[in-house]
């Protein structure tokens, strides 16, 4: 007998349009292998999760910037489809917050936690977590948000060059106009310049205090909680290589124990009320060893299969046993386990397949499985024309760029304020999927 009610099918809702966002393809496949119906609600048009054999049916999304009463009119045409209640997965921010906020209005035909629905957006919002973390006393980068131009130039000086400057609501940040949600800004004038931007945005601008990356400095905790807010699955791990280089979504994770983070991040959930998946990405001070919270996201990471135990329990599937109320399985964690993405890290992916198998915990590729081939052999072609179409955007970039005559160039010289403070951090991961299509 199985341990799921695979009478309650799944439903993953994504309005992110990044073709190759393996944390889809990881739901799709912890849910399939269950023997649970899993529809998707994104754009796969051009994805290897298309191809994955545990996708039951694929579904038309909302597009990206859709409102809640948008995203939750397209989930009423997803349930008369499905004709029963389903678990309701929500798989990027934008979608976690819009979820919560029409919680109501889905519930009929939806299961989803029972939480405030203003609070996803709440932990969401860059700014917002800053006042979070300063109402529970947990560790968080100085953070100013400043109210015009002349101010964001004055708050870099203050902060100490480089900074930090997000987007306090980066999945509004619209895909194509060159803004990227997360930025190392190195001078007042380029903080200036980035504040004229924010109708562009889409959100209010911040800049927060820098402290530069390291080894054992990136740290991650998922986990599910469940109806009682008991913290069920997950773990913690270690971000041993990202892409973006120290300031991106993981490429190569292991699964890392740290109790000091764990408790952190069970503090912070309890104390919030929250319920459901969780994803926290933590910085170490490298004098002090605080652990700072630097991003809290509503939904599941992309790599929560790093955090899949012996008996096979995953915060995705925590979240379905708990929502029909079946029992979750007692499993032990397999520390030393890794992830890895293969298009981002392909070197770091064939040691992995050569060597890290054999070691404790094994190792679990966000693209490649024995089960379920077809989205890894869709993966390299569709990942080769991507990176061609961006080379040749560039190209066109730099010739249209270029002047009929150029004159010699003069060196601008600008002015750079000392190294911040040691317990400054500030850099986080970009959402980790949010834009992890782009090369």
């Amino acid at each position: 007998m199985s341990l799921f009610d695979t009478r309650v099918p799944a439903v993953l809702l994504r309005t992110d349009r990044n073709p190759f966002h393996h944390g889809t393809l990881g739901a799709v496949r912890s849910l399939g292998r269950a023997g649970v119906d899993v529809h998707v609600v994104a754009d796969c048009a051009h994805s290897p999760v298309r191809a994955s054999r545990y996708v039951t049916a694929l579904h038309t999304p909302p597009p990206p910037g859709a409102s809640p009463q948008d995203i939750a009119a397209a989930l009423g045409r997803v349930a008369a489809r499905i004709a029963r209640p389903a678990v309701l997965i929500a798989m990027d921010d934008a979608c976690a917050v819009a979820v919560a906020r029409a919680r109501t209005e889905l519930a009929p035909s939806f299961l989803l936690p029972d939480q405030p629905g203003e609070l996803p957006a709440r932990v969401a919002d860059k700014a917002e977590l800053a006042a979070v973390c300063a109402s529970l006393d947990v560790p968080h980068p100085e953070t100013l948000v400043p109210d015009g131009p002349a101010e964001a130039a004055r708050a870099a000086w203050r902060l100490g060059l480089p900074v930090v400057a997000k987007w306090s609501r980066p999945w509004l940040v619209p895909p194509g106009g060159g803004l990227r949600s997360t930025v190392l800004v190195r001078s007042a004038r380029e903080a200036g310049e980035l504040y004229l931007r924010a109708e562009e945005a889409g959100s209010r601008l911040l800049l927060q205090a820098f402290l530069p990356p390291g080894a054992d400095r990136d740290w991650f905790c998922h986990g599910y909680a469940d109806r009682s807010g008991t913290v069920r699955a997950g773990g913690c791990g270690r971000k041993t290589r990202a892409r973006p280089r120290g300031a991106g979504l993981t490429a190569v994770g292991r699964w890392t124990p740290n109790p000091r983070v764990q408790a952190l991040a069970e503090r912070v959930t309890a104390e919030l009320g929250y319920r459901g998946v969780f994803d926290l990405d933590f910085r170490r001070c490298g004098t002090t060893g605080r652990y700072h919270l630097l991003d809290f996201n509503p939904r599941p990471g992309a790599q929560f299969r790093l955090f899949a135990d012996t008996a096979g329990l995953d915060v995705v599937r925590a979240l379905h046993l708990d929502l029909t109320h079946r029992p979750l399985p007692q499993g032990a964690p397999r520390p030393g386990r890794v992830f890895v993405v293969e298009n981002y890290a392909p070197l770091s992916a064939l040691r992995a397949t050569r060597g890290e198998r054999g070691e404790r915990g094994g190792c679990e590729p966000a693209w490649h499985a024995r089960d379920d081939r077809a989205p890894g052999r869709a993966l390299w072609a569709l990942w080769g024309r991507h990176v061609a179409a961006r080379l040749r955007e560039r190209a066109l970039r730099v010739r249209d760029a270029r002047p009929d005559s150029v004159a010699p160039a003069r060196a601008r010289v600008v002015r750079q304020a000392s190294a911040p403070a040691a317990d400054r951090t500030g850099v986080c991961d970009r959402p980790d999927e949010d834009r992890a299509g782009r090369p």
